[in-house]
């Protein structure tokens, strides 16, 4: 646990020298640190074991984003994703949430749905009645199949029916509620519904085709909220155009598929850091978001005192237990960065870094667009796509900004001039 997220300067500082302050903060130690500092040294069989037909590993740059105060408790954030501006988004929108307390977040449980489908059902409505009727029966066989979920206190929760209109016809679908701890629970939730299945076609009297979990998790919701402070994002003005930003999205699909993307850039980075699935969580804030009608993940409103005040509501599928997190030594080491010891505080965690970088996004948006900042960040990519190494990156970017010419055609000519002596 670190006592203060705040860390002035950082940014300035060499890659060698933040790598150093944060064993400091953390107490992570070098061997821990080693596989994330230096990708190298990641042992290949690990990776040879994790998926099929391994040839190599593909490296994303991982920062820290800083500044988060969630819930009385400060966090230093690993953020893994290839695009510039993100972590440095989240950090300042971190900062600008901590003079009224940083970020307050709460989740529903970690209740994920297994769906069993039955189809050629005779009586459809009154199987779903026989299912309803056998619920404890139920229960008690998907609870075998896994016992040591259920000795940490999970395990098979409720069963619910939906009789449901096809292309094929009706199809009665049996769905199992699984708390599944710390666990994100795909392995435990897809056992269970593979043992119901026979008792589900008995029921039934129709066919079992898939038994699968559902990545619409809407039983594993995290909210979270923060207040912005007015003055300094820059004036109610900006404050005035953020939530205009929001309503925009909220009014028109396009706008909030790019809205909602902004929102991922910041969750997406977390998870992937620490080794959770991002595909079932991208799955998973989609859907939400387009039930009843595709709208944005996060609310903002004006307080009476003129300062922000932002929410975001999103499905949160995570866990410490199990898959990448436990074997990839890179999640390892970010899990104990960010000190978390459940897996509703890392929830927790996502979602408030989620809502800190669409308020950076909108606020950037509103008060300068969108590409100042980002283009700025942009230009030490186009740098190193030229060939400039080292300090020289930040020297040929900087002429790239104040010419405004962010281009590799220009970067070379720059980095041609500052290599011959010139300016």
């Amino acid at each position: 646990m670190v006592k203060d997220s705040r860390i002035s300067g950082f940014y300035k500082l060499t890659r060698e020298e933040r790598v150093a302050r944060l064993l400091e903060l953390t107490g992570l130690d070098r061997k821990e640190a080693a596989p994330l500092t230096d990708p190298g040294q990641v042992d290949m069989s690990v990776l040879d074991h994790m998926i099929e037909n391994v040839v190599g590993a593909m490296t994303l740059p991982l920062g820290i984003a800083t500044n988060f105060r969630i819930n009385g408790r400060d966090y230093l954030v690993p953020m893994a994703i290839e695009e510039p501006s993100v972590v440095a988004a989240a950090s300042n929108a971190a900062r600008i949430a901590r003079p009224h307390g940083g970020f307050t977040a709460v989740d529903t449980g970690p209740l994920m749905i297994a769906q069993i489908q039955a189809v050629n059902v005779p009586t459809p409505f009154a199987a779903k009645q026989r299912v309803l009727e056998a619920k404890e029966e139920i229960l008690a066989l998907a609870n075998e199949q896994d016992p040591v979920l259920v000795r940490f206190g999970g395990g098979a929760r409720d069963v619910r029916v939906r009789v449901i209109d096809s292309a094929v016809g009706p199809m009665v679908i049996t769905e199992l509620i699984v708390d599944t701890r710390d666990a994100m629970g795909a392995n435990a939730v897809n056992t269970m519904a593979e043992a119901l299945a026979p008792t589900v076609e008995r029921l039934t009297g129709g066919r079992v085709l898939l038994r699968i979990l559902s990545n619409l998790a809407d039983l594993r919701l995290v909210r979270a909220r923060a207040t912005f402070d007015a003055e300094l994002l820059g004036g109610e003005e900006v404050v005035d155009g953020i939530i205009a930003a929001w309503a925009f999205a909220e009014a028109d699909p396009y706008r909030c598929a790019t809205h909602n993307k902004g929102i991922m850039n910041g969750i997406d980075a977390v998870v992937i850091a620490t080794g959770n699935d991002f595909r079932a969580i991208e799955a998973g804030a989609h859907s939400y978001a387009a039930v009843g009608g595709y709208s944005s993940l996060t609310k903002y409103e004006k307080a009476p005192d003129g300062n922000l005040v932002g929410s975001i509501e999103v499905p949160m599928a995570v866990g410490l237990v199990g898959g990448a997190t436990k074997v990839h030594p890179v999640a390892r080491a970010c899990v104990k960065i960010l000190g978390v010891k459940t897996a509703a505080e890392l929830a927790h965690v996502i979602a408030s870094v989620g809502l800190a970088q669409n308020l950076a996004a909108l606020r950037a948006l509103a008060a300068e667009g969108i590409q100042k900042g980002h283009m700025a960040l942009h230009a030490r990519n186009v740098a190193a796509t030229a060939g400039a190494r080292g300090d020289m990156i930040d020297r040929v970017a900087e002429i790239l900004v104040r010419e405004k010419k962010i281009n590799v055609e220009r970067a070379r000519e720059v980095l041609a001039e500052l290599q011959g002596g010139g300016e």
